[in-house]
């Protein structure tokens, strides 16, 4: 159990550090995120609001805030992590493991993290 719970944070905090410095991108480098947008398709105003519901999301995960928000938080980065890999896929950038490992880093964290409350 002290094994699963270490994992669980390690997995948590390095996710977290990967949606925060996807975050800081959003904001402080903005037009190369723009030209990112662009090639995958994504329409740029969704920008700002995705960023701004990244930050939330890691709020309810990591503040434990209640039951079901934070099964729709786990839910948002896991279909943003789906949709940014196959997006990347398509486009055939080579830039999709980003977002498997976001990916892997969640899954770890959401199921690890229910074992570790159970």
């Amino acid at each position: 159990m002290k094994t699963q719970k270490i994992i669980y944070w390690i997995a948590t905090v390095l996710l977290t550090l990967l949606v925060l410095f996807s975050v800081g991108m959003y904001f402080f480098n903005h037009a190369e995120i723009v030209k990112v947008f662009t090639a995958l398709g994504f329409p740029t105003y969704i920008i700002y609001p995705l960023a701004t519901l990244k930050i939330l999301g890691l709020i309810v995960i990591l503040g434990n805030i209640g039951g079901n928000l934070k099964e729709w938080a786990y839910a948002g980065f896991f279909f943003n992590f789906i949709l940014a890999f196959f997006a990347h896929v398509m486009v055939g950038d080579g830039e999709q493991f980003g977002a498997l490992m976001a990916l892997v880093l969640l899954l770890a964290s959401y199921f690890l993290g229910k074992k570790v409350r159970n």
